[in-house]
């Protein structure tokens, strides 16, 4: 495993943003059936901060959101992984997922998912996981509920309803 590589699952690679996931990431964020439930189309700018972002929270917390890719061929599949977020003036450790339209239906926004919430409890010792959640995204809510997550309650955040899904630590 190379010293970019945070997780390895049966089929996908997690693995630490880098400038060259620029494009990758730009056609991600440009996509208006995968930005449905988000504040918006992100540019080029907002992507390379997007990136730079992803490094800080790597740098400082030890995980941030990673490029998902074929294990096997390497393709780009989308992005998954763990980031600190402030719900309710208390930051909790997020499990984060967005896949590419056209890898949509085939379980790896699942499997990503139980890696990092794997992850979290067993190698972080995170005591608790959130998922924050477009009420209406029905598939996202399929995951959290997949990987054991719970709804809580709907806050605001990013001047929108969200659900907050949880799970406590295994241990």
């Amino acid at each position: 495993m190379s010293a970019n590589t945070k997780l390895v699952t049966n089929r996908i690679r997690l693995r630490c943003m880098e400038d060259r996931d620029q494009a990758s990431l730009f056609e991600l964020f440009n996509d208006p059936d995968v930005m449905k439930y988000y504040s918006g189309l992100k540019n080029k700018r907002q992507t390379r901060e997007w990136i730079n972002w992803n490094k800080r929270n790597e740098k400082g917390y030890g995980v941030s959101l990673w490029i998902a890719e074929d294990k096997r061929t390497g393709d780009f599949l989308g992005q998954c992984g763990i980031v600190p977020q402030q719900v309710e003036n208390q930051t909790v450790m997020e499990i984060g997922y967005m896949f590419a339209r056209r890898h949509w239906g085939n379980g790896y926004a699942h499997e990503a998912a139980r890696a990092c919430l794997d992850y979290g409890f067993n190698e972080r010792l995170f005591g608790k996981m959130t998922a924050l959640i477009d009420p209406d995204n029905k598939a996202s809510i399929r995951v959290a509920e997949k990987i054991g997550m719970l709804y809580d309650r709907t806050i605001i955040k990013w001047n929108k309803r969200i659900a907050v899904y949880e799970r406590k630590s295994y241990n």
